[in-house]
Order: C-alpha cells, then structure tokens, then sequence
C-alpha cells in the first residue's frame, strides 16, 4: 500500500491564498464568536481632542467581544445645532467594529467610555470632551428609545457619512441605502478632512 501522497510545492493544487480570503478571514477574526458588525461615530470639541479620539478607540479596543476593525480618516466639523462661532469645532471619526456584545452592551459601553474622558451631558448640543455614537449595528432597525437602530440623525449628517465612506467605501446605512448616495444629498459645508491628522488601528 502506497504511502499517503502529501501535499508540497510540486502539487499544482496547491496555490497561496489569496489576499482577499485571508482579508475575509480576518475581517472576521477568529477570535470572536459569530461577530456582527457595527459602526460607531466619535466626536470631541473640547481638550485634546485628537488624543481623545484615539483614546475613545483604544478603549473599544480594549474591551472585551470588541474587535476594532478599520478607523476613518479625521474630519473637522462646525459644531451641529449651534450658533457659529459659539463652540469650538469637533474633530471627528468613524470606527468599524466587529463584536459578540448586543446592542444594549455596546451602548452601556459607549457610555462608559464618554464618561471615563469626563463628557457631561447637562445641555443639547453643549460642548462635549468625546461623542461616542452607535451609527449602526448589523442590519438591526429599532425604535427602541433608548438606542434607535440605525442613528435617527446619521442620514443627514456629513460628518458621519464622509468618514464612514472613506473607511467602507460599500458601506449601507439600514433601512436608508448606501452612504455614498446619502452623502450625495447633503451639504459638505462646515466639514473639512484634516489630512495633516491620523488616528491608528489599536496594535
């Protein structure tokens, strides 16, 4: 009986794999359980407010069932709801994220963050040291008052959807379309990319 034929460089069925599985793969990661994907807004108008921004995502990283998977470029934004002027501008961001957390978990630790970066929540559209928003999660579409499903307010928001586009350029806002026609369809103005500034995925 012959011995088992192994498999080596001379067998033709034998090829790389190819870059875009093992992305796939990865995307994935295997250190999750049957992970979802979600999408989270920052934003901070007060400190430092790009050392916040990679602060916030350190900590999602940092958290456990929570993968940080891809981080957008920064934007610099008029602050939203406000008179010109009257605030100090935001930087913002996008962050995909891949985790075994439900929605209610991934909330209570948004918060948690905003809070360990000392935001205070005592006035609509005041001023805040970080934003931590859930934009999306999967394909869930909820009503639930304490987190609608997608964000009530990410359609028509600029700052959101042009540094969602750059991270996922594919990407689909539930229940709404792709975020590249919504961008399509709102104004740019007062939202500024900051080339000269970059946040890094969590090592």
């Amino acid at each position: 009986m012959s011995a088992p034929f192994a498999k080596g460089l001379s067998d033709p069925t034998v090829q790389p794999v190819p870059a875009a599985v093992i992305e796939q793969v990865d995307a994935a990661d295997t250190t999750l359980s049957n992970p979802k994907r979600a999408v989270i807004a920052l934003g901070a108008n007060l400190g430092n407010r790009l050392e916040t921004l990679q602060g916030a995502i350190d900590a999602l990283e940092d958290t456990p069932g929570v993968r940080v998977k891809g981080v957008s470029p920064v934007y610099e934004t008029e602050p939203w709801g406000v008179d010109p002027g009257s605030q100090p501008t935001y930087f913002n961001a996008v962050v995909v994220v891949k985790t075994t957390l439900p929605p209610s978990s991934l909330l209570e630790r948004a918060h948690a963050v905003e809070e360990a970066f000392h935001r205070v929540r005592d006035e609509r559209w005041g001023p805040r040291t970080l934003d931590v928003d859930i934009v999306a999660y999967a394909e869930v579409v909820s009503d639930d008052p304490l987190l609608t499903l997608p964000h009530p307010r990410a359609h028509e928001r600029a700052f959101v959807l042009a540094p969602w586009l750059d991270v996922d350029p594919e990407a689909l806002l539930p229940g709404r379309g792709t975020v590249a026609v919504l961008l399509e369809s709102v104004t740019r103005e007062g939202v500024a990319p900051r080339a000269d500034l970059e946040l890094r995925l969590p090592e």
